[in-house]
């Protein structure tokens, strides 16, 4: 075990290639440039780090926490969260796919105009996040919060959000022509776009 808190280190350009960190905590680090393909956390937290131009190719994260991290042109192919927050992060022109993301918490991330298209992103919480302008085509977006998030000119296309939660802002702001929806968010479509929907009744 390691409880080891870390704070402003810079670490840009290391290599730290399948490194194994458990419960260490880091604060206001530089890992600009740094090779960390294939790096293993579990309980571990980064705040206010930075990764830019960081190659997080294959990594694996468990109950890990980066909060308001920025991901600057990093490379996240093929790395795995789980049980992970995110909470406030933002990533701009990262190479993200494949990525996997399971029972993570996205909430206020910013992933605007992202590529994360065919990705399954089931049961994530993504409240208030930034998607606008992202490509989520033929994403699984099944039983996902995406209350609050900005969705301005999203890419919906083909993507399944049967039992995902959204508000009205977000049915209007996004492009979901070709999306599969339950018949409650087709009301809800509906009614964000301004139609009356009643049901037909006998006399």
């Amino acid at each position: 075990m390691d409880d080891s808190v870390i704070i402003g280190e810079d670490y840009a350009d290391a290599v730290l290639f399948q490194e194994k960190w458990e419960r260490r905590s880091f604060e206001r680090c530089d890992f600009s440039e740094a090779d960390m393909r294939g790096l293993v956390t579990k309980g571990c937290t980064f705040t206010n780090c930075t990764f830019a131009r960081t190659d997080l190719g294959d990594s694996r994260h468990t109950a890990t926490a980066f909060r308001s991290c920025v991901f600057d042109r990093a490379v996240l192919a093929g790395s795995v969260f789980s049980s992970c927050s995110l909470l406030g992060s933002s990533f701009t022109a990262c190479v993200l796919r494949p990525i996997t993301f399971r029972e993570t918490d996205l909430t206020l991330a910013s992933l605007a105009g992202v590529n994360l298209r065919k990705m399954d992103l089931r049961d994530l919480r993504m409240r208030e996040a930034n998607l606008s302008g992202a490509d989520l085509r033929d994403v699984d977006l099944r039983g996902t919060d995406l209350l609050g998030a900005r969705l301005l000119g999203t890419e919906l296309g083909g993507a399944d959000l049967r039992g995902a939660r959204l508000d009205a802002n977000g049915w209007v702001q996004a492009k979901v022509a070709g999306a599969t929806v339950d018949l409650g968010m087709a009301i809800a479509f509906a009614a964000a776009h301004g139609l009356v929907v009643e049901e037909m009744g006998g006399e």
